[in-house]
């Protein structure tokens, strides 16, 4: 993941992108240390995202489980 913007998640483009980096979340780790914090619950991060930045169901999905193939893949 490394030094990555939150842009390079599946599901987040430049408007999304913007409105997390504005509430502290830059980078995709950032995004993926709440997605774990959340304990990894599809429901609990699908409703943080869309309540954070207005994200829709589709883009908090495809985001949530981009980040959940990473974990799976490298953790």
């Amino acid at each position: 993941m490394g030094n990555k913007p939150v842009t390079e998640l599946a599901g987040i483009g430049e408007v999304l992108g913007r409105r997390l980096e504005n509430r502290g979340f830059d980078k995709a780790y950032v995004v993926l240390g709440q997605f774990l914090v959340l304990k990894k619950n599809r429901e609990l991060f699908v409703e943080w995202l869309q309540d954070l930045v207005a994200a829709n169901s589709n883009q908090a999905s495809e985001c949530y489980q981009c980040l959940a193939d990473w974990c799976s893949e490298f953790l």
